[in-house]
């Protein structure tokens, strides 16, 4: 017997998101019940042909709302979470059937692997290597099966998450704590790095915010739990700090201006390097990351004071 399931699809109107589609409405194995698209835009405007498709609009409530009015919506035994920029393979349905069916009923999850293709004939980009964390982060929803029980258990995803970040994983420990488990199966969906802007990496800054509300829900050991690397949000605290005291002592004309001066510019020529060494080093590669790496720290602190005044009545 088939899997019942459906299919959410967030999306803020990418041309991408016809991929998914095609993929869904062509390919092998047995088909989702219905298939929902959540345009999230604030305006929404024309979508890439949705097939049968039904297409719900949530206003530009974040990725964490738009899951939620997908799932609620839906009536199947199993919710599969897709991203608008994702690329299933030919046969997506057929192992996403394989890898829920039979599963017991303390597993609330099935998450796919995900590959992340980078240039084979260059270093990547500083945002190309962010992209390729995908691959190994744990919970992501770019391809990410719940069971729809588990999901009215906890209340779904925390919308007091706005972006694409940290929403994930916060619901996957809420479930965890619940006593759920969530398994890996063995489908593979292909996640390309999407183009990016100069100052790409520093508008990321902004979830430092989340981070916070993280911190105050989890408390402060969230990090390791969610398999996540060591922060640089100390070391960026300390860099705008001497950089701030520079201005101020520079504005009374005093000599110690010259000592936290040099600080400041050791600190950022540091992480400048740090970024730049395992890219390609080309003179468009280099310039973005020593512009951004003096904007990241003080853009990263102010993200972070903003969602601890947001989040400063949030009790785990």
């Amino acid at each position: 017997m088939s899997p019942d399931y459906a299919v959410v699809i967030p999306t803020v109107g990418r041309e991408s998101l016809s991929v998914v589609l095609d993929a869904l409405e062509h390919g092998s194995g047995p088909p989702p019940r219905e298939v929902i698209v959540v345009d999230d835009r604030r305006e929404p405007g024309p979508l890439p042909p949705t097939h049968s498709a039904r297409v719900l609009r949530t206003g530009g409530r974040g990725p964490a709302a738009a899951r939620n009015a997908g799932w609620r919506a839906a009536c199947c035994e199993w919710i599969a979470f897709l991203d608008d920029d994702v690329v299933p393979p030919p046969d997506w349905k057929r192992r996403l059937a394989k890898d829920i069916e039979n599963l017991d009923l303390e597993v609330a999850g099935s998450q796919a692997r995900i590959s992340v293709p980078l240039p084979e004939d260059r270093r990547p980009t500083d945002w190309e290597r962010g992209t390729a964390g995908l691959a190994d982060a744990l919970w992501i929803t770019a391809d990410m099966a719940y069971r729809r029980a588990a999901l009215v258990h906890v209340g779904g995803f925390d919308e007091r998450f706005p972006r694409a970040y940290r929403e994930d994983a916060e619901l996957a420990l809420r479930l965890q704590e619940e006593g759920y488990r969530i398994v890996r199966g063995s489908r593979e969906t292909t996640h390309p790095v999407r183009e990016a802007d100069f100052f790409a990496s520093l508008r990321q800054q902004r979830g430092n915010a989340d981070d916070a509300l993280m911190r105050r829900l989890l408390g402060q050991g969230w990090r390791a739990r969610i398999g996540g690397h060591p922060g640089r949000l100390r070391t960026h605290v300390l860099t705008t700090a001497v950089g701030a005291l520079t201005v101020l002592l520079g504005l009374r004309r005093s000599r110690a201006a010259l000592v936290t001066g040099a600080v400041w510019a050791g600190l950022t020529a540091r992480f400048a390097a740090e970024r730049i060494a395992p890219g390609p080093r080309t003179p468009d590669e280099v310039l973005r990351m020593v512009v951004t790496s003096v904007a990241i720290p003080p853009a990263a602190c102010a993200h972070r004071v903003r969602g601890e005044l947001r989040h400063r009545a949030v009790r785990r």
